[in-house]
């Protein structure tokens, strides 16, 4: 029986997706319309937060959070380096120079400790990935003094202690990729806040630098939520929590089979309720494993084997002699096993049997 690394489907979905977006049709209104206002507001209803603004996608929501944030050409950005290349990218993008710091390899997030060795006196912020669905300590590191932007891309509906993913730091960014756990049919993203001038920045800076589409008070993005997109938004983000229990009880069911026995399972941060946008464990032998795995029908991959201080793009950010060994061994060690919102129990079951066999 073939697994492939994402089982979930929208099929249930098509005919109420095919109405929502025919009315946005018929009414004409495509950009910054009622669909757009209508999620803005309810995201940030669930999330418990002040503010929402919808963006074209989740990078771009990086690059103006760390501008309405106030970081400015020159100022220095902590990153992770173990993260998708879109992190540090928007850091770029928003003129700042990137500083990478370490993680912890059990969790995959970076900790108050990887953070604070990074940090210099031109720290103007701070970029926490909840990666794979784990969440950052963001409430430590709010501690440190400078702002914290919640990367949550890979998070929606996860919690850390009684605060959700996405309404911890000083602001927050969402992508909405199709493969993310809150998806729409395309891209799309969000900067998320309590703070009402970074919120009032942000919109400005998603359209041109303009508050009146007539005056613009400095060089912004183009860069919007459609109403396409938040229209099928709006139906799938009451689903989000029921899809997410799926995924927990798929990594329950994980370590119910005893896949700990033949590899490192997720390690949820303390105080975390994770999502499993994907399920990555760690082996000494993750190439090998993946192969077992392919061999056979299961699809499993390594995400960040060449971390973004490596990456040539970037590299040359990193300073001589940078030596990041959390971000080394998590880099060596993971991979992603099927996870998703409709992986069944007997699926599971295949899986740890495939990887009991590759660890003889």
């Amino acid at each position: 029986m073939a697994v492939s690394l994402f089982a979930s489907s929208l099929e249930a979905y098509k005919p109420r997706l095919a109405e929502a977006l025919a009315q946005v049709v018929d009414a004409g209104r495509y950009i910054l319309g009622p669909e757009v206002e209508a999620f803005e507001e309810e995201l940030a209803r669930y999330l418990g937060a002040r503010h929402c603004v919808g963006v074209g996608n989740g990078t771009d929501a990086i690059t103006i959070a760390l501008r309405a944030l106030g970081v400015e050409p020159g100022d220095e950005v902590i990153c992770p380096s173990f993260t998708f290349y879109a992190t540090v990218e928007g850091a770029v993008n928003a003129g700042a120079t990137p500083v990478y710091c370490d993680i912890d390899p059990h969790t995959f997030c970076v900790t108050p400790e990887t953070v604070r060795a990074a940090m210099t006196p031109r720290t103007k912020a701070i970029v926490a990935v909840d990666l794979f669905g784990n969440v950052a300590p963001t409430d430590e590191l709010a501690e440190l003094g400078v702002p914290v932007l919640e990367d949550a891309a890979q998070a929606a509906g996860a919690r850390l202690r009684e605060g959700m993913a996405g309404a911890l730091g000083d602001a927050a960014t969402f992508s909405f990729f199709p493969s993310k756990n809150l998806p729409c049919l395309g891209d799309g993203g969000a900067v998320v806040t309590d703070d009402d001038e970074v919120a009032k920045r942000a919109r400005r800076l998603r359209f041109h630098g303009s508050d009146d589409k007539k005056t613009f008070v400095e060089v912004g993005y183009n860069s919007r939520l459609d109403e396409m997109q938040a229209a099928v938004l709006r139906i799938l983000l009451p689903e989000l929590d029921g899809w997410n229990a799926s995924r927990r009880a798929a990594a329950q069911s994980y370590a119910r089979h005893g896949l700990g026995e033949y590899a490192e399972l997720p390690e949820p941060a303390p105080g975390a309720e994770h999502v499993y946008h994907l399920y990555v464990v760690r082996h000494e032998r993750a190439g090998r494993l993946r192969d077992v795995l392919a061999a056979r029908g299961i699809g499993a991959r390594a995400y960040y084997r060449t971390p973004i201080h490596r990456q040539p793009a970037t590299a040359g950010y990193a300073p001589a002699g940078l030596e990041l060994p959390g971000t080394d061994e998590a880099a060596r060690t993971h991979l992603a096993l099927p996870m998703g919102t409709q992986l069944s129990d007997g699926a599971v079951r295949e899986v740890v049997q495939a990887c009991a066999s590759g660890s003889t």
